[in-house]
């Protein structure tokens, strides 16, 4: 068939089957233990999954809109009947989808992806059903093109935004909400802390932020136990204020790590390797 609106659809489907096999690819994938050789595991495999899921979305959603502007031009003659069909499958296919898929209470960047394109898919269904009844009605047959166009305006926005957060992290940018000068004043704020040099915030995956510092100390510290404690009241204003609000002696299970290396320094902020 030469219908725009069911090469969307049929590049709507293909994009579900992608993203969501990829999906459960990544989940098995980050689920494995850290190892020697991979001391985060392979927790950012979902990130790698939901940017290839981005890339076949933008390709898929600038074909169709490409299409679309062309049948725009030059229409043809529209089965509607066989849109209704095919739009009733589609919206059916996505309705399973969108059931399993609301059972998963939160979710990475992977799943909110998946969740967030088979609605938008189901909406596109039902911008093929509308189409099919607009055609049968009045004869206007560029209303698939209109359709398509509307597909691929809910594709490209939604990968659009989930390229970029996928770039962000592999690319380690500061997280958003970590405003790393106010975490470094923070840390400077702590008892007996000299200075904080090499002050760093990135995500592992995007439900695993981290954040690292080089930390000068009085040398004090080395000997009278308070070394222990004070790594701990690092590490709590790090999460505290710089991974999400969390509240002091936050740790792994909280979905942040904080590490903070620490070196001698003088009570005049000198520091001494």
């Amino acid at each position: 068939m030469r219908n725009r609106w069911l090469l969307a659809d049929a590049g709507h489907m293909l994009t579900d089957v992608a993203g969501l096999s990829l999906a459960l690819v990544a989940a098995v994938l980050a689920g494995r233990p850290a190892t020697q050789d991979r001391t985060w595991g392979y927790r950012r495999a979902e990130v790698l999954a939901a940017a290839a899921q981005a890339a076949v979305l933008l390709a898929v959603g600038g074909f169709v809109l490409a299409e679309a502007i062309r049948r725009l031009i030059e229409p043809s003659t529209v089965a509607s009947g066989a849109m209704v069909i095919f739009g009733v499958v589609g919206l059916a296919g996505n309705a399973v989808s969108i059931l399993l898929l609301s059972r998963i209470s939160g979710g990475n960047l992977n799943t909110r992806a998946a969740r967030l394109e088979v609605v938008n898919d189901a909406l596109g269904s039902v911008a093929v059903l509308i189409a099919a009844a607009v055609i049968a009605l009045t004869g206007w047959t560029r209303g698939d093109a209109v359709a398509s166009l509307l597909i691929g305006t809910l594709i490209l926005p939604r990968t659009w935004k989930l390229l970029r957060e996928t770039v962000g992290v592999l690319m380690e940018a500061t997280p958003k909400g970590v405003d790393l000068a106010h975490v470094r004043a923070h840390l400077l704020g702590v008892p007996h802390v000299h200075a904080v040099h090499d002050l760093h915030a990135s995500s592992v995956a995007s439900d695993l932020p981290v954040l690292t510092a080089h930390v000068v100390v009085d040398d004090s510290c080395f000997g009278d136990g308070h070394l222990p404690p004070l790594l701990d009241q690092l590490r709590g204003a790090g999460v505290g204020c710089g991974a999400g609000g969390r509240g002091a002696g936050a740790g792994a299970d909280d979905g942040a790590q904080v590490a903070a290396a620490v070196r001698r320094g003088g009570p005049g902020g000198a520091g001494r390797s």
